[in-house]
């Protein structure tokens, strides 16, 4: 695994060739030890405009007030049910409460309300779609539905897909949708506000509708394989710039990584074709 020092040389380097949001995710990045300093130490980067982080958020409530005087600015967390045996069973085994009082736990240390990113699977959550909406007005989150994305090959994976305008429709069906601005920072999610919510709702259609033109995202792995796509096979291995560190050719790199970006991805509900991953390696 990269050390901090490594991880900061990337993140000053991006920054310097313009890179002004970085987002730490995982796996889970609450786990690492002396995670706060390093954070601490990343949102001090001259230039840099937005640092978020990506949790499951069941250490939130222990870490909420840390990640606040550390510079975090936004947090997102995952989080697939808000019925616990369900969440218990796609987690295999987190506490759904823990995550619930994370989340208060985060507002209480001055974050807003924290994004929810939904994994959205036919026959496994889609009953809650309308519960995950209404958090947006009770509650004020901004709530992300995530179109089921298959990185093992799997037999049958089309079976979980649900389409971004069928979750859309669905929410439609109860409550008019009003689309709003997506902001500066908020990524390919196509967003929409329910009557007096003071959060939002959004779809994020990596399957049913591709945003690759519009992707402007590098992933770099804790073991420092850079990527420009989340599901290409091809990375860039970061460490000969780094051991011993050279800034000049580590920028000419990801330069060439950003430069190369593919048009788009090959998943659709037809297949994909590339190698078997797990999320948690690369950033999901």
């Amino acid at each position: 695994m990269l050390t901090y020092e490594e991880l900061l040389l990337i993140a000053e380097t991006a920054v310097n060739l313009g890179i002004e949001k970085i987002r730490i995710t995982g796996g889970e990045p609450l786990v690492r030890a002396n995670i706060i300093n390093f954070l601490s130490r990343l949102s001090a980067i001259s230039s840099m405009q937005h640092l978020a982080l990506t949790t499951n958020g069941l250490l939130l409530s222990e870490m909420a007030a840390d990640l606040f005087r550390a510079g975090v600015q936004r947090l997102n967390i995952s989080l697939d049910s808000l019925n616990a045996q369900t969440f218990s069973s796609i987690t295999r085994g987190g506490d759904l409460r823990k995550v619930l009082i994370g989340l208060d736990a985060a507002e209480q240390a001055g974050f807003p309300p924290p994004k929810i990113n939904c994994v959205i699977m036919r026959g496994v959550n889609d009953s809650e779609i309308l519960d995950f909406a209404e958090m947006s007005m009770t509650r004020g989150n901004s709530i992300r539905f995530i179109e089921y994305m298959p990185a093992v090959k799997e037999d049958n994976w089309q079976r979980y897909c649900i389409s971004g305008e069928e979750i859309l429709d669905r929410i439609a069906a109860r409550y008019p949708l009003t689309p709003v601005d997506r902001g500066m920072y908020c990524g390919p999610s196509r967003d929409y506000c329910l009557p007096g919510a003071r959060g939002s709702i959004g779809i994020i259609t990596a399957v049913s509708g591709h945003f690759c033109s519009e992707c402007n995202r590098i992933r770099v792995t804790s073991t420092g394989q850079a990527k420009g796509c989340l599901f290409a096979d091809s990375k860039t291995d970061l460490t000969p710039w780094l051991r011993p560190p050279d800034r000049k050719g580590l920028a000419n790199v990801l330069k060439g990584i950003v430069s190369t970006k593919p048009e788009r991805h090959d998943i659709s509900q037809d297949g994909y074709s590339h190698s078997n991953f797990t999320m948690s390696q690369v950033g999901g």
